[in-house]
């Protein structure tokens, strides 16, 4: 009984390690941070332009087509990821296929740059 309960010592360092730094870093900046709040500071933000009070006023869109291209090319990375751990084993034709991919991003990314969706006026 003793050797079984001494498999499990080091999850449990490794639960109370994680709950010791978790607490640490939720309690730190009530502890740290600088407390000298400005209206600045205390104003509301929402999406990139100031907050109003009519839900049916006119707001600019662009805020929602950059979190768009953002969100396509975050995917783009996450299919990254597993591609590089199987490179190995994947080949010329895994190497191949993966470029293409990036490729037609690429070409996407290049027209959305030339269209001026990146820019912010």
């Amino acid at each position: 009984m003793q050797g079984l309960l001494s498999e499990y010592l080091p999850i449990v360092v490794f639960i109370a390690l994680g709950a010791v730094i978790g607490l640490a870093l939720l309690v730190a900046p009530f502890l740290l941070a600088f407390k000298k709040p400005d209206p600045e500071k205390l104003s509301a933000y929402e999406c990139g332009f100031n907050a109003f009070d009519d839900a049916r006023m006119k707001f600019d869109v662009r805020f929602y087509l950059v979190s768009i291209l953002f969100i396509i090319f975050d995917l783009e990375v996450a299919f990254l990821f597993p591609w590089a751990v199987a490179f190995g084993k994947l080949g010329w034709f895994g190497f191949s296929s993966m470029m293409v991919f990036l490729g037609v991003l690429t070409i996407g990314f290049v027209y959305e740059w030339k269209k001026g969706a990146l820019e912010w006026d």
